[in-house]
């Protein structure tokens, strides 16, 4: 790589943190007086703020959603008050600073409290409190419309609703859908009941995301995502980015893709470095044992799906910089989180100047700027 390669990005995945009147003033009036609120921590010898949402029995401490640059040894899930956190995470004018400290051109705009919402058990509360989400977020965005580009939410309650939702949001300038890992239909996301949801998002142009820690139904998924585990607390984390590989499985084995061979899906925060291994257990399990696990013969290998339809964000992820020769590099998306924990702000840069030697100035290009430009048809 020369040393004149350009590093400013677009980020794939970054956050807002819902600030305390984003569901209560957003919300539709049946929920008003029910919509997730900010509050002081009730927890005995607390401090802080949390996010309480009915129906999640535990709230969401401020530690760790807008944990971006700092130190290590100082992150923690509670004791952080509201006033504490970046005030871009809801203030366009202050994120055009954050954003400019890092090196960033633009970002994708996923929500915090809103994942917690994707594991809801009340499916009509879920999607009262998602379209409060939406239309707090068309404000946010809309105050730095060529920096900020926002990714609507659906509960998913039915295919014919879902269908609807996927219009009004792209009649908000939203240019994606970040599904929860779990629709609130009895049937999953593979059922070809859900083919005319597919096809208007490929006539929509609308990618459709999943993000890690949103599969969970009826829990708070931020928290069971590193609770549920073996050994050391420590060792939950190696299994967060299953859920995403789930449901890539699900997409390729259950033909959404054959059916739908223009529907782009978009794997969040969930690395990349595992995609050649992943594709190579798709292709043997599929070419060995296909027969006995009553699988059809598909059209093209499962790895061939993978390469085409799905996309991949993630950050620090230097695996993932150095496998472009075994998986499809128009197909990954570098992103910066911020400002949650995992995020590299404000030392982006940094990060991306040593884990790019290995790529070509055209391969850097694609993975910084113009895969995430091309897919969400930025301007």
């Amino acid at each position: 790589m020369s040393n004149t390669v350009d590093l400013h990005a677009i980020s794939a995945d970054s956050h807002i943190t819902e600030p305390p009147n984003c569901y209560v003033d957003y919300i539709e009036n049946a929920y008003r007086e029910r919509a997730p609120r900010m509050v002081p921590d009730p927890r005995p010898g607390e401090r802080g703020d949390v996010f309480v949402i009915e129906g999640i029995e535990e709230p969401l401490a401020l530690g760790l959603v807008a944990a971006a640059g700092k130190d290590f040894r100082t992150l923690k899930i509670g004791g952080t008050a509201f006033s504490e956190l970046h005030r871009g995470g809801w203030d366009p004018k202050a994120r055009i600073v954050d954003q400019e400290r890092d090196g960033i051109l633009a970002e994708m705009i996923y929500p915090t409290i809103g994942m917690m919402l994707c594991g809801h058990p009340d499916n009509n509360y879920k999607q009262a409190c998602m379209w409060a989400y939406n239309r707090w977020l068309e404000e946010y965005c809309g105050g730095a419309p060529d920096r900020l580009f926002g990714l609507g939410m659906t509960a998913v309650r039915t295919v014919s609703e879902a269908i609807d939702d996927f219009r009004r949001i792209k009649k908000m300038g939203f240019k994606g859908v970040m599904l929860p890992g779990s629709p609130g239909t009895m049937e999953d996301y593979d059922d070809p009941s859900f083919d005319a949801l597919w096809k208007t998002a490929v006539e929509l142009e609308l990618p459709i995301s999943f993000h890690i820690l949103t599969g969970a139904r009826g829990t708070n998924v931020l928290a069971d995502g590193v609770r549920m585990h073996r050994g050391p607390r420590i060792a939950a984390w190696q299994g967060v980015i299953r859920s995403c590989q789930d449901i890539i499985g699900m997409f390729i084995f259950g033909r959404v893709f054959e059916r739908h061979p223009q529907l782009k899906l978009v794997c969040v925060e969930a690395d990349a470095g595992w995609a050649p291994h992943f594709m190579y257990r798709m292709d043997h399990v599929y070419k060995r044992h296909r027969a006995w696990l009553k699988c059809d013969e598909m059209q093209r290998l499962p790895s061939e799906y993978f390469s085409e339809n799905v996309y991949l964000t993630f950050q620090d992820d230097w695996v993932a910089f150095k496998m472009t020769d075994m998986c499809n590099p128009r197909r990954l998306m570098w992103a910066n989180d911020f400002p949650h924990s995992d995020s590299t702000w404000p030392w982006s840069q940094d990060v991306l100047r040593e884990h790019t030697k290995s790529l070509t100035d055209e391969e850097a290009g694609w993975i910084l700027r113009d895969n995430v430009r091309e897919l969400y048809r930025l301007n």
